[in-house]
């Protein structure tokens, strides 16, 4: 997805990987981002993994024919059995990593992550529920993001507001200050998810100016996408503006609100973006007064009108 990459801006020197891999779309984004600001791709270092053996051929394919032969593409579960290692077993680390995993997942692997190797899971204080795996791709994805790195994975908006394991873990990845930005989709963007989308940036590294703070941005509003008939779109106006406000991490009104840790914990660590960016429509308050002041104009226009009508039938023979 372009947005993920425009936002974390890959460049030349990176390692990059993307733990569910699909048909590699999100690695050629990010190669061709590199290309088009002046990088050289065979300086970028590509990973993936890809449980699907059909849709990692396809993937494999896809890479080859951008020209992207160096990529490391590994199959499996990347829950249960991460490929992506060194020589002694140990999970490699990435500048950055960047995901559209499946959504709620089910049989994600929980009675595994009580045991994982890796301990991928026990970082936030709570392993995810076991018929929903949305947050142990986000947690494999931060266990496995440098200390300068940063991660871009899109989530259903459950993860945001859910509590038990969820809100635990949330709450610890609030707490290590590792969210950056929420940024709010609209539906239908995605084939065979109807439902709205969250994209969620997290940063290990971030600038002084921006810790101990999240930005939420609401995209899902008219203007920020284009309609379709069976499917929206992201164009490249839609995605620049998202990205400019991204950059300039700055309150704007019915768009974009920064909330410190502070408001965040008053919200019980929720991150639901309504709580944060208030898009409703703010009518107009009329006093009492000025309510009956026209309603007496209205009155007096029409007695004038009667009282014309009335003189006019007169004329015409029509008199009472």
């Amino acid at each position: 997805m372009r947005l993920i990459v425009e936002l974390l801006q890959p460049h030349e020197g990176m390692r990059i990987c993307d733990p569910t891999f699909g048909s590699g779309g999100m690695l050629i984004y990010t190669a061709q981002y590199v290309k088009d600001h002046g990088g050289d791709v065979r300086n970028l270092v590509l990973h993936g993994q890809e449980r699907n053996l059909g849709t990692l051929a396809i993937g494999k394919l896809n890479l080859l024919l951008h020209g992207l032969r160096a990529a490391r593409l590994e199959a499996g579960d990347v829950i249960a059995e991460p490929q992506l290692v060194d020589d002694r077993g140990r999970l490699l680390s990435y500048d950055r990593v960047i995901a559209n995993p499946p959504f709620s997942l089910k049989e994600w692997g929980h009675d595994f992550a009580a045991n994982d190797p890796h301990h991928r899971f026990d970082r936030f204080g709570a392993i995810p529920p076991k018929t929903k795996g949305d947050l142990a791709f986000l947690q494999h994805m931060l266990a496995v993001t440098n200390a300068e790195g940063m991660v871009g994975v899109v989530m259903p908006h459950g993860i945001l507001f859910r509590g038990g394991a969820e809100g635990t873990i949330r709450r610890g990845i609030l707490e290590a200050d590792l969210f950056e930005a929420v940024i709010g989709l609209a539906p239908n963007l995605f084939f065979g998810a109807s439902i709205p989308v969250a994209i969620c940036v997290l940063n290990r590294a971030k600038g002084p100016d921006r810790k101990g703070k999240v930005l939420f941005i609401d995209a899902a509003q008219p203007g920020y996408f284009r309609q379709g008939k069976a499917q929206n779109f992201l164009d490249q106006e839609h995605i620049g503006k998202i990205v400019a406000a991204y950059r300039a991490f700055e309150d704007a009104e019915r768009f974009a609100h920064i909330a410190g840790i502070e408001e965040i914990r008053a919200n019980d660590f929720n991150l639901n973006i309504s709580r944060y960016v208030d898009t409703t429509e703010h009518a107009d308050v009329v006093s009492v007064e000025e309510i009956l002041a026209q309603l007496r104009e209205a009155e007096r226009e029409r007695d004038e009108a009667v009282a014309r009508m009335d003189q006019l039938l007169a004329e015409l023979g029509y008199g009472r």
